[in-house]
């Protein structure tokens, strides 16, 4: 439980830390390119499903729905890829819906 915590603030710390948000580019369906803000710290409600493989909440669902576009930015980045464990990470996306990204 003490490692859980020690990781889950590891994390704060580096999320807090690169607060610029990025932006990936989305085709809507008239061909028209939206922006989606890929703002990792909305995603903070998904943490516990993505390390414990708990069923996540509806918000969590939600912001990743958001930010479909960024998923594969997230999973390669080195500040946050090692958190993303494939098992849960699957298990996750299955469960809100979302196809896991093909990077």
């Amino acid at each position: 439980m003490k490692f859980t915590k020690l990781l889950f603030m590891a994390f704060v710390m580096i999320v807090m830390s690169s607060l610029a948000p990025t932006r990936a580019t989305v085709v809507g369906g008239w061909g028209i390119e939206e922006k989606a803000a890929c703002i990792v710290t909305d995603l903070m409600s998904c943490l516990p499903a993505i390390l414990k493989g708990s069923q996540p909440p509806a918000y969590c669902c939600e912001m990743l729905k958001e930010q479909q576009s960024c998923l594969c930015g997230y999973i390669k980045s080195p500040t946050f890829g090692h958190y993303v464990i494939p098992k849960n990470a699957h298990k996750l996306l299955a469960a809100c819906g979302i196809p896991y990204p093909k990077c």
